[in-house]
């Protein structure tokens, strides 16, 4: 009989990339393994699931809402509501373990499954471990982290450090420069900068590029702009015409850009610095500054602590972002250092690490 396991969350590329990747790592060591994603309705795991060839059920569910108190009136409501669904899913699926990635999907699926005596696994991609997965990490089979210091979060005995799972197409990219630069039109004698603000697009970042595009151009510098859906309008009408400016509302094919770039900006999500220590590249991180617990800024200083990257408060983007990028791209001796930094704590192999762990007690 082939062992079933929900994986749980979503919301962000953040989420969903190690969702899938820790998906594959159990399909890889047994083929047979059942693999039923449970997210959130209306978020981009309800697409970017199926693509990876994985069934999902939706979830109305929605997270709470930081910036506007009135909109969480109906919150209670929905949390009732999604414990009836996931009730549903468990007894037609009847899952042998779940696991938990992030992304507010996963709490009532994990406290479902606990309530029920179902081994659970929490993977906490982050330096500073969000408040559900405090709560749910009390009970939790196993949770894995990606650095240490977190037994202020959890108990010591339940906690394995694996680092974050970075998609396969990212660590074994074997892209040249050239067929990088190719695959976006752009020429192979400039400098390219890539500049990431997450899937969701990072205002803050858009907005100093938009600015202070004529700089490019000015210091021979080529861009690769991933901009999110709300800014993408705003910046195909400034790239008309400008044949060193790429830009995209979300980069499919992330293995062609960290192929493709020189230098990175980048959000400090978890998921993105895990899969830039193994591109190995000299970036300038810009942590968004309304994340649950502060948690990107931690995340960013952690690297910096090592020499590893540098950073720039959101506070402050607007008129230091694109002065420091070109301020880095004419330093090669600083670029060297980062990039030897960043290369060190590259960790290739923590979805397989998470997938034995997991079937060695399931």
């Amino acid at each position: 009989m082939s062992k079933k396991i929900i994986i749980a969350g979503g919301g962000t590329g953040g989420h969903i990339f190690p969702a899938i990747a820790i998906a594959n790592a159990l399909k890889k060591i047994d083929d047979k393994i059942e693999i039923l994603f449970v997210g959130a309705k209306g978020k981009m795991e309800m697409e970017k699931v199926p693509q990876a060839g994985y069934k999902i059920e939706g979830l109305a569910i929605a997270g709470f809402n930081r910036s506007s108190l009135i909109k969480n009136i109906g919150l209670p409501f929905k949390l009732i509501k999604s414990f009836f669904q996931v009730r549903r899913i468990f007894n037609t699926f009847k899952p042998i373990a779940v696991v938990g990635v992030g992304g507010y999907s996963s709490f009532p699926v994990l406290k479902y499954a606990q309530t029920r005596g179902i081994k659970t696994f929490i993977h906490e991609s982050n330096s500073f471990a969000g408040k559900s997965n405090i709560l749910l990490g009390k009970n939790a089979t196993k949770i894995f982290v990606a650095t240490d210091g977190m037994e202020k979060f959890f108990k010591v005995n339940k906690l394995k450090i694996t680092g974050n799972p970075v998609r396969k197409l990212i660590v074994e990219n074997n892209i040249s420069r050239t067929e990088a630069i190719e695959f976006f039109k752009l020429s192979p004698n400039k400098k390219t900068i890539l500049s990431i603000g997450g899937s969701l697009g990072a205002k803050s970042i858009n907005e100093a590029i938009n600015k202070y595009i004529n700089e490019f151009e000015k210091n021979e510098l080529q861009l690769i702009w991933q901009t999110g859906k709300p800014y993408a309008t705003t910046a195909q009408q400034t790239a008309k015409g400008r044949a060193n400016i790429y830009t995209s509302d979300f980069i499919t094919n992330m293995e062609y850009a960290y192929a493709a770039a020189d230098l990175i900006i980048s959000r400090s999500g978890a998921m993105a610095i895990a899969e830039i220590c193994v591109a190995k590249k000299p970036t300038i991180f810009v942590p968004y500054p309304f994340a649950a617990e502060d948690h990107q800024t931690v995340n960013a200083e952690n690297l910096v602590s090592k020499s590893a990257a540098l950073t720039i408060n959101d506070n402050e983007v607007l008129d230091k972002l694109v002065s420091s990028i070109i301020a880095l791209s004419n330093n090669v001796e600083h670029q060297h250092t980062l990039k030897q930094n960043i290369a060190k704590l590259a960790i290739i192999n923590a979805d397989e690490v998470i997938a034995n762990e997991i079937l060695s007690v399931v």
